[in-house]
């Protein structure tokens, strides 16, 4: 059993807190999840690295319900390759999927050197990015879009289907016309192959990364127990359930040479 607890570490004029999260993955490879979550601007980051090398990190922004991955790939230098790579990948987010940015806050681990494992798996979800996004035009998404993707200028990558959500919502005040202006439709002819199929290094193609989060606190538990005044059943909050999930994001690049590990 995960034993973390709901208790308040910070005062009331600090907005930030950390919490490192050791995380056994399905191959078996301990990695260090840091999470921080920031109660002024309502937002929260998860980030890890991979044995191989890649950086992932999960951004999820709560006012506007944005969520990013933005992962950086080292290249191999005997191949000519670039020192690294990096995409964003953005996302509607649903507040359900994740502990809220006041609760995450409030998080401390009783055993910190414990390898934790999720006690639920959430599958896989195959994500068709259809949709290039302009930085500088990024705002309207979320404000910290343009900086936070700001090594990505040319890969970051978002979904019709959510623009129109982000539009639809009563969250923020996005428009459509607006959220358009920020983005361009991604070629889709269906001859396009996909980049493992792609013998030539220059040829367009389909590229798929996949992004798995081992461990991340995806809901609270409540305990029953009684009130000490009127000794009625009462429910209070007692801990975090935790989940882990991957996503498939497909993708179009220019050249089969920037989607060297598909």
């Amino acid at each position: 059993m995960i034993r973390l607890i709901l208790l308040c570490q910070v005062a009331i004029q600090i907005s930030l807190c950390q919490l490192v999260i050791n995380v056994r993955n399905q191959g078996g490879d301990v990695l260090h999840e840091n999470l921080i979550a920031n109660t002024s601007d309502e937002t929260i980051l998860l980030e890890f690295r991979k044995p191989e090398g890649t950086h992932v990190t999960q951004f999820i922004d709560f006012k506007m319900e944005v969520q990013v991955f933005r992962v950086l790939v080292l290249g191999e230098e005997e191949q000519s390759q670039n020192l690294y790579q990096v995409m964003c990948f953005v996302t509607r987010f649903n507040k359900v999927n994740f502990i809220s940015v006041d609760a995450m806050s409030k998080l401390r681990q009783r055993n910190p050197t414990a390898i934790r494992q999720p006690e639920e798996d959430r599958g896989r979800e195959l994500l068709s990015m259809d949709l290039g996004v302009d930085l500088t035009k990024s705002s309207i998404i979320s404000p910290h879009l343009p900086a936070f993707c700001q090594e990505a200028a040319d890969a970051t990558y978002a979904r019709e289907v959510d623009l129109r959500g982000w539009a639809t919502t009563k969250a923020s005040s996005k428009d459509l016309v607006g959220l358009t202006a920020a983005v361009h439709h991604l070629p889709n002819e269906p001859s396009l192959a996909h980049c493992n199929a792609t013998s030539s290094w220059w040829q367009p193609c389909q590229c798929h990364l996949e992004v798995c989060v081992g461990w991340y606190p995806c809901g609270l538990k409540y305990c029953r127990g009684k009130d000490a005044t009127s000794g009625r059943p009462t429910s209070f909050r007692c801990g975090i359930k935790s989940c882990r999930k991957c996503r498939d994001f497909e993708y179009y690049v220019k050249e089969k040479r920037q989607c060297l590990w598909d």
